[in-house]
């Protein structure tokens, strides 16, 4: 059964930086159309960050992380990464990874078919 792996969530000091990684495991991630993030925060829906393409070519930002998160893609590696800066504490939250198989430019959380276990990304004030 194929599983998507995150690593990297802890706790930083608002303004800081963290890096999210997220692998599969049992199938190669050069076999996803898209690698996305989502995040919830406690009472809240899951809502999309930022994905990615299969080639990497084009990328996907939610207008509350623009500028400060960047999304990437390492295939000789088989990993997606989550480089996020200037952390505010309203980005605390579970973030998971997901992909899907299929080409389509949906963010919503139902058209992605793998999803992580999550990390938790605690940023405090």
């Amino acid at each position: 059964q194929v599983q998507l792996v995150e690593s990297g969530g802890g706790l930083v000091q608002a303004g800081g930086s963290l890096r999210l990684s997220c692998a599969p495991s049992g199938r190669s991630i050069n076999t996803y159309h898209m690698v996305g993030w989502f995040r919830q925060a406690p009472g809240k829906e899951r809502e999309f960050v930022a994905g990615i393409s299969q080639s990497g070519a084009t990328k996907y930002y939610a207008d509350s992380v623009k500028g400060r998160f960047t999304i990437s893609r390492d295939n000789a590696k088989g990993t997606v990464y989550l480089q996020m800066n200037s952390l505010k504490p309203e980005d605390t939250a579970v973030y998971y990874c997901a992909a899907r198989s299929f080409y389509s430019n949906s963010r919503s959380p139902g058209d992605f078919g793998s999803w992580g276990q999550g990390t938790q990304v605690t940023v405090s004030s």
